[in-house]
Order: structure tokens, then C-alpha cells, then sequence
């Protein structure tokens, strides 16, 4: 038997294994939805046939011929009636691109505003005029953390508690 497509099946799903990466989450609180708002459209077009008839195939004797071009212009306006294409839909859309790039930049203006070396550079002159009076501070993380808290809160509240480590014996 021939196993040649296995062979190359098992080859291709290998490669694929090796070479495929893991899917990270996104976060889609302002994803991108539908950015298309149209409520119709308006086409021109223009179209030329040239078609040739030869009749003499019905009588010998028939030397009728028949050479036509048609041209034509056509104007098509379309109107889509069940568009979700509304004044409120524009301003949602619109305000939602707002806030994502103000969240975007609320991410790097801190590092914008921290290196002096994008600022001199012409090519991210708009993104410095941006972050341009931005200060972020830092952020810091709180020391501890509330597990470890709520867990010492609970042995001082049952002090009468066996306790091995964090575990509880009975």
C-alpha cells in the first residue's frame, strides 16, 4: 500500500504542533464591534456589448448580417431599510474610539513621558504632543496580600483552632 499522504499528513500536523503558539485573552471591553455604518450607496458603471450575428447558416443565398454594440451608462442608488446606521449609533461608535485611545494612551504616556529620547524624535511627535502634561505615577503593588490578611483576621478570631502551618487539624 501506498502511505505517502499519511506520511505527509503526520509530517503537517507535526509541523503544526511544533509551530503553533498558545491563544492569549484579549480584553474586548472596547473592541472594535462593527465599524460599518451605511445606510445605502450610490454606483456608476459603464458597460459596452459588441455582438456580431451571422444569419447565413439558415440560406446560402442570405448574405444578412447583423454587427451591434450597445453602451450604456447605469446610475444605482441603493437604500438599505433595516440599517442600525442611527445618530446614537454614530455617537456611541464615535466616543468609544475616544476612549479607547485615551486608555491606550493612559498605558504609555507614562513611558512616553519618561524617555527624553521620543521627544527629540520627529516621528512620534504626535504621540508626544498627546501624552504631553500626562503624569502617571507609578504602578505599585500593595505589599502583603489579602488572602494572608483575611487568614490571620480568621487565627486570631478562633484562637482555639489546631493549626499545622496554614492547615487545619481536626
Amino acid at each position: 500500500m501506498n502511505y505517502y499522504f499519511t506520511g505527509i499528513l503526520i509530517l503537517m500536523l507535526t509541523a503544526l504542533a511544533f509551530c503553533a503558539t498558545p491563544a492569549y485573552p484579549r480584553n474586548e471591553y472596547l473592541n472594535d464591534g462593527t465599524n460599518t455604518c451605511s445606510t445605502g450607496s450610490f454606483d456608476v458603471s459603464v458597460e459596452q456589448r459588441n455582438s456580431d450575428y451571422n444569419y447565413r447558416h439558415n440560406s446560402p443565398s442570405s448574405n444578412y448580417d447583423n454587427f451591434s454594440d450597445d453602451q450604456s451608462i447605469r446610475f444605482t442608488w441603493r437604500k438599505y431599510l433595516g440599517s442600525a446606521c442611527t445618530k446614537e449609533f454614530r455617537e456611541i461608535q464615535t466616543e468609544n474610539v475616544q476612549l479607547k485611545q485615551q486608555l491606550e494612551l493612559m498605558k504609555m504616556c507614562g513611558k512616553v513621558n519618561n524617555n527624553p529620547t521620543i521627544a527629540r524624535n520627529p516621528n512620534f511627535a504626535l504621540l508626544v504632543s498627546k501624552c504631553s502634561g500626562i503624569i502617571i505615577p507609578e504602578n505599585k503593588k500593595p505589599e502583603g496580600s489579602h488572602w494572608d490578611d483575611l487568614k490571620d483576621q480568621y487565627k486570631k478570631d478562633n484562637p482555639d483552632i489546631k493549626l499545622m502551618g496554614d492547615k487545619i487539624i481536626e
